[in-house]
């Protein structure tokens, strides 16, 4: 679980989130997303929309890191998420699920999903 959560962690920071040859490594080539908008997104959408982002966005803080194995070589992280602000509060906060599959040794998010939720308890 511990290999999974980094990767997911990276794909929240904005160095690496700006980072299109390491975004793409990431992601399987079939990647799809669906947002805390509910608008789904493809691969090149998101490669792109990552690409974009400046360095005011705000920080993605997770927790609450789940981990179910779907075989040798796939399983499903879910967690939760909200934004800091640079005051110190957290904003957007989302449940989480992405099905990560290992191809050719590495592993690779080939589904993200968030979902809207009312602020965590402390």
């Amino acid at each position: 679980m511990e290999n999974l959560v980094a990767l997911e962690r990276e794909l929240h920071d904005p160095a690496a989130r700006r980072n299109r040859a390491r975004v793409d490594a990431l992601l399987h080539h079939g990647f799809e997303e669906v947002g805390r908008s509910g608008i789904r997104y493809t691969r090149a959408e998101t490669i792109a929309a990552l690409a974009a982002e400046g360095t005011s966005h705000a920080a993605i803080m997770s927790d609450a890191f789940a981990l179910t194995a779907l075989g040798a070589d796939a399983a499903l992280l879910t967690y939760r998420t909200a934004e800091r602000l640079a005051d110190g509060s957290d904003i957007r906060h989302a449940h989480r699920c992405s099905l990560w599959l290992r191809v050719d040794g590495r592993w690779q998010v080939r589904y993200h999903q968030a979902t809207p939720t009312a602020e965590h308890p402390e």
